[in-house]
């Protein structure tokens, strides 16, 4: 079955890098354009730049070219900076899955936590306190949560920095000071969802007949819970987890440029901005391609999980 699954991915994968390339082509962002910014260049010169970067080539040659640069790792070349889309790539790309595990890891460690309390004390005041914070978690956009975090956190109280970004081998603790508030802002509203999702999970195995038994049995109630309940229990969250993850992902296009944050997304509004296609281009195709990777890495825990789908496949 994984097997398959690596397969599927390389058509997936072609079918991203087809769309990215058409959208590219047809979009108001045109290289000749932006090489020229701040300039009045003449129509021979746009046309010498579009003969000397095969931009007047037939769309089918330019796209098999693209494939083919893309094969030996090359994403173009930035029109504004005349650097090698990689490299910029290769600098933003670590701060954004930083920030996407640190938001990853909060929110699946307060799910957990909550949604498994809540499941254990159904119908009590802890569920039911549970249950209201996390449906306003689940109405609360990323960017608004941001923003109060700022006014709060970092302007009121002072305990962290408003924005900016501090390298870890330069400072460990200034690093976490300077993450603390993005991995927040991105993971609460992705917390608050799966939150409501295990313990839902939970409570439907709770009420079934081998929970009864092995407690009957003499088994303590923690053993039954985090040895069986549990592990059955994450199945369903698994499934929505992957597609949380692309939440995730995406979430820090807009927390990046709220935090000033050099990452992906900072890096993507930029070129969007400055009309640089070949950087869009390059951090979509990068940023889909992991998508795919989380979500085959999603599959094979739902493997692991879940021994009646591996019997089957």
């Amino acid at each position: 079955m994984l097997v398959r699954r690596v397969l599927i991915l390389v058509p997936l994968l072609l079918g991203v890098v087809a769309f990215v390339f058409v959208v590219m082509r047809f979009s108001n962002s045109k290289p000749e354009y932006a090489y020229f910014q701040g300039a009045n260049p003449t129509a021979e010169q746009i046309r010498q730049f579009q003969l000397e970067n095969g931009l007047l080539d037939p769309l089918p040659v330019r796209y098999l070219r693209f494939v083919a640069d893309l094969l030996q790792g090359d994403m173009g070349t930035s029109v504004l900076t005349k650097k090698p889309v990689i490299e910029s790539v290769t600098t933003a790309l670590p701060l954004t899955l930083q920030l996407t595990f640190l938001g990853l890891t909060v929110a699946v460690v307060l799910a957990l936590v909550f949604g498994v309390t809540g499941a254990l004390f159904r119908d009590r005041w802890p569920d039911q306190l549970i249950r209201m914070v996390s449906l306003v978690g689940v109405a609360a956009p990323a960017f608004w949560l941001a923003l109060l975090m700022i006014q709060w956190l970092a302007v009121g109280e002072g305990l962290f920095p408003t924005g900016g970004y501090i390298n870890p081998a330069d400072s460990v603790s200034g690093w976490l000071r300077s993450m603390t508030l993005p991995a927040l802002s991105l993971s609460l509203p992705v917390a608050a969802q799966l939150t409501r999702i295990i313990r839902t999970s939970m409570v439907e195995e709770l009420d079934r007949d081998y929970v009864r038994t092995a407690i009957g049995s003499g088994l303590p109630p923690i053993v039954v819970v985090g040895r069986n309940v549990l592990r059955n229990a994450l199945i369903n969250p698994l499934t929505v987890l992957g597609l949380r993850i692309g939440y995730l992902i995406g979430g820090t296009v807009v927390i990046e440029q709220i935090y000033g944050l050099p990452g992906m997304g900072q890096l993507m509004i930029n070129a969007v901005r400055d009309g640089d296609p070949a950087v869009v281009q390059g951090v979509v195709l990068t940023i889909a391609v992991g998508f795919m990777v989380v979500n085959l890495v999603v599959d094979v825990l739902y493997l692991l999980v879940n021994p009646r789908l591996r019997s089957t496949s």
